[in-house]
């Protein structure tokens, strides 16, 4: 980092000590994360895919089922798109999913099943950004170069004392790297923020470098996070001879595009309550959802799926919520 007023590491010798602290936290601390096992560059790619804008208690489950449908990268590769987002179900933002199948033809296919090693390498890859090739090249091939996430953010903001961003953000992580450890410490710099720096109330007598930081905790850190809007809607449950009646998402959908989904209908009597609810989030969208035990709508233009064949469809997240609820998949 340059020379600044109040800054406690601006010296060479205080980011040794910054690292030092850091990574004997991390060594004792780091959470038991499954990817975190081995160093092999698919498991971490995956997983680093799975991650963005997902929490880590959500992505275990996935990971692991993801992980046994497609162990390898050939695997995925050879897969049919919509068994990737049938596995996918229940993680969102389903455009990563299919990112990291057109990705994973690519290194399967014309790199002969040959990874990236280089953060700059990553990046020629479909759906990969500055973030994640840092991050796998880091933590898989051991690449000295720093990442910047949202936690990372927050705690060389809070450290620093000042309001980085953009480049001079990055430029503050590379200049702390311990380039000995690159992947560990990216790591620890994230766990750092995910478990001790959190934005509201920060641990900071747990803090392995409280010691090196300007703020204390009192500096107001990252950006107000959107309204979360309040919907209802209502959806047929249709299940006629061991079939269900689904609908598909348009293909050019901005959202979902081409999975299977419960058909929305309007509240069928607005004196009656329907069989179940559920609630389901969605960007910044809050759903109550009421599910009827209706005959399919007559203009809706579906499919009836045997029951047996939902597990290995592309199902929305909602759609797979609402039918577990009924104990239909």
């Amino acid at each position: 980092m340059s020379a600044r007023p109040g800054s406690r590491l601006t010296e060479t010798l205080s980011r040794i000590d910054f690292r030092k602290g850091l990574l004997a936290w991390y060594d004792v601390h780091a959470r038991d994360l499954p990817w975190r096992k081995d160093r092999d560059p698919y498991r971490v790619w995956v997983s680093e895919i799975m991650l963005q804008q997902t929490r880590v208690a959500a992505v275990i489950e996935h990971y692991h089922e993801f992980l046994r449908r497609f162990p390898t990268v050939q695997k995925l590769a050879a897969a049919r798109g919509s068994s990737v987002l049938a596995a996918w179900s229940g993680l969102g933002y389903y455009r990563r999913a299919r990112m990291l199948h057109a990705a994973a033809k690519v290194v399967a296919r014309k790199r002969k099943g040959k990874f990236p090693e280089t953060s700059k390498e990553w990046l020629d890859l479909p759906g990969i950004g500055r973030y994640t090739a840092s991050a796998i090249s880091s933590i898989a091939f051991r690449e000295p170069i720093a990442v910047v996430d949202g936690n990372v953010e927050r705690v060389l903001r809070r450290i620093s004392g000042e309001s980085l961003d953009g480049e001079p953000l990055w430029q503050s992580a590379e200049d702390l790297l311990d380039r000995d450890r690159p992947g560990d410490f990216n790591q620890a710099m994230m766990e750092l923020g995910a478990t001790v720096c959190v934005p509201r109330a920060p641990a900071c007598l747990m803090c392995p470098v409280v010691t090196f930081c300007v703020s204390r905790g009192e500096m107001s850190v990252g950006r107000k996070s959107a309204a979360q809007q309040k919907r209802e809607i209502h959806c047929a449950l249709s299940f006629r001879k061991g079939h269900v009646f689904l609908t598909q998402r348009p293909r050019e959908a901005s959202l979902m595009a081409g999975m299977w989904e419960l058909p929305e209908i309007s509240r069928p009597e607005p004196r009656t309550d329907p069989d179940f609810s559920v609630r389901h989030s969605v960007t910044v969208t809050d759903y109550l959802v009421g599910v009827w035990r209706v005959v399919a709508p007559a203009k809706s233009v579906g499919k009836w799926i045997p029951r047996d064949r939902l597990p290995k469809m592309a199902l929305t997240g909602l759609a797979r919520k609402i039918l577990r609820m009924a104990d239909l998949a």
